[in-house]
């Protein structure tokens, strides 16, 4: 691929970003119904207890992916997206070791996620189940969906 792949903790500002987030939305819009969108915009990504990362090859912008902390020991990944292009490249591989090496750092004992239960999510599950992930009930604030698809991990 070039010029090696560099992960930075990430603070939302860039036309790059923006884009690559409002495909993530769009992305997530076109497979779930909107109820059962739980993708978070560039300023809910803002807040306090979420960590953002991206990553970039020389100026070009890969993919993202975030850390939510739910309450002590207990994180959740959020916005995980890869450009399309960049597929199969093990963008988002790289990201989730990011995100759950941070998990660690803070010494949470448990990952835990959202994604969808559609077709179109079934290489984001596959991603996840090989980090260790197992299917479960919904955590946090969320209820049962048939749309969405609950996994967590301990760390």
């Amino acid at each position: 691929m070039g010029c090696s792949i560099v992960l930075r903790e990430d603070d939302l500002c860039g036309p790059d970003i923006e884009a690559l987030l409002a495909i993530h939305l769009d992305n997530a819009a076109q497979h779930s119904p909107p109820e059962s969108v739980h993708a978070l915009d560039m300023a809910a990504l803002r807040a306090s207890d979420i960590t953002f990362w991206t990553a970039w090859q020389g100026s070009n912008l890969l993919g993202c992916g975030a850390l939510k902390e739910l309450e002590a020991g207990h994180g959740e990944i959020k916005s995980m997206h890869t450009v399309e292009a960049h597929r199969g490249k093990g963008i988002a591989s790289l990201l989730v070791a990011q995100i759950l090496q941070a998990a660690a750092s803070r010494s949470y004992k448990r990952v835990s996620l959202e994604t969808g239960s559609m077709a179109a999510y079934a290489p984001a599950r596959g991603l996840y189940r090989h980090f260790g992930f197992e299917e479960c009930a919904p955590f946090g604030e969320y209820e049962a969906d048939p749309h969405s698809f609950f996994m967590t991990r301990l760390i």
